[in-house]
């Protein structure tokens, strides 16, 4: 193990008792405070279905009224934020994926809902599939899932987004399709 540059960050690594190395005393890192999505990824029990909840309604109340131009830019540049935010707090506090990072469930939920309508039916159907594929993590999710740091971290959500909205995408089109079979 690499020695640590000074004696704060000896002492902030000596200090990570939790399993994923995030305590509430870490918070007053800002930047823990973001990738904690103010702090709901340290409430016990479900982490990331907390941190897609949370993705779920900031896309509500922040991308869902945008075109879909807007919304891709919005999402690829929270993405790149999302990126530097927990590359940094990996790398200061020696984690390899804290179950209380959860912005990146936020990415790969908007991801998810990039050509949803602002309808509760298919953000929720995106939201299921989303953690669905997050939980399950078939390749390439699984895949990305392996990378190491941050990169990993973020990209197995991003994949698991991108899934939802295939998911999501097809089944719009299956429902919209029914009438014309005589099904509805």
């Amino acid at each position: 193990m690499a020695k640590p540059r000074d004696h704060r960050e000896a002492t902030v690594i000596s200090e990570t008792s939790r399993r994923d190395g995030l305590a509430r005393r870490h918070l007053r890192d800002p930047r823990v405070l973001l990738a904690t999505g103010l702090g709901c990824g340290l409430l016990p029990g479900g982490p990331g279905t907390i941190g897609a909840f949370l993705g779920v309604a900031a896309w509500w109340l922040v991308l869902a009224d945008l075109d879909f131009t807007s919304r891709v830019v919005a999402t690829v540049a929270a993405a790149g934020a999302s990126f530097l935010v927990i590359d940094r707090v990996v790398k200061r506090y020696a984690l390899d994926d804290a179950p209380a990072i959860v912005l990146d469930e936020f990415a790969g939920c908007w991801v998810a809902l990039l050509a949803s309508p602002k309808a509760w039916a298919p953000v929720i159907a995106a939201f299921a599939l989303f953690r669905l594929f997050d939980i399950a993590k078939p390749w390439p999710v699984s895949w990305a899932d392996r990378r190491p740091g941050a990169l990993g971290i973020l990209l197995d959500d991003i994949i698991a987004g991108a899934l939802a909205a295939l998911g999501l995408a097809i089944g719009q089109q299956a429902v919209a399709t029914l009438p014309r079979f005589g099904f509805i």
